[in-house]
């Protein structure tokens, strides 16, 4: 089967990352998780002071520090999954807190941290065999990728998600203020002036408000084979 590159989008909470870890270990691809790059660069603005969570505006600090931001995935085999890492540092947990939720769709709409991820994630995903996940891979970072996938579900569904991803850590919060935080990043994700979040023309939408993970799966692996089956006929 020939590689090719697979753009997922969508929403916060509606399993951008569970399904494109999966797809990529069913089809032996690399599996790149952008939000989690744009959460590792929030981690390291509020662990050094750079932003100020009342003054969002100002990110002239971060600007200077982007140089000293190296942000890579290691392969963990215990848990037969990429896991992210912030200069070294395994921060693959710390990114998921609310704090970081609350400040990563500022910090990911200033141009200059838009720009070093993005440059980032077209190295990365340059030799194909990729499954990408964000908010405008298929728009800006990978637009000619083959396949692109829009993620979406209930609001409600969304919020109870990210409750129990927070409560997993140990981070328990009440259900309608991570819905509050979850509308509050979609408007602010969607209206941004950098590669704003909105849905690729030529992506298939995936609503998976009533899908179970391995439902999901076959979705999109079918989606593959029928493009393969398509292209062998066009041949």
């Amino acid at each position: 089967m020939q590689k090719i590159t697979i753009a997922i989008d969508g929403f916060s909470s509606c399993g951008k990352s569970t399904m494109a870890k999966a797809l990529a270990q069913k089809l032996n691809y690399s599996y790149i998780d952008t939000g989690a790059m744009y959460r590792s660069v929030t981690l390291y603005a509020l662990q050094n002071k750079l932003i100020d969570s009342k003054k969002k505006h100002d990110f002239t600090k971060l600007i200077e520090h982007l140089p000293k931001i190296k942000v890579e995935f290691i392969y963990n085999p215990t848990l037969h999954a990429s896991e992210a890492f912030l200069n070294g540092k395994n921060v693959d947990r710390e990114i998921r807190s609310m704090e970081v939720n609350e400040n990563v769709s500022a910090v990911s709409s200033v141009k200059e941290v838009r720009g070093k991820m993005v440059n980032m994630q077209r190295e990365m995903g340059k030799h194909k065999a990729v499954v990408m996940d964000g908010r405008d891979i298929g728009t800006n970072v990978f637009p000619d990728a083959e396949l692109k996938i829009f993620m979406t579900a209930d609001n409600m569904v969304r919020a109870q998600r990210r409750l129990d991803e927070l409560s997993s850590h140990g981070d328990y919060h009440d259900i309608n203020e991570v819905l509050q935080n979850l509308l509050k990043r979609d408007h602010a994700d969607m209206n941004r002036k950098e590669n704003p979040l909105i849905q690729a023309k030529d992506a298939i939408i995936l609503d998976n408000t009533d899908l179970n993970k391995e439902q999901q799966l076959e979705f999109v692996i079918k989606l593959i084979a029928d493009m393969q089956l398509t292209k062998d006929q066009a041949q």
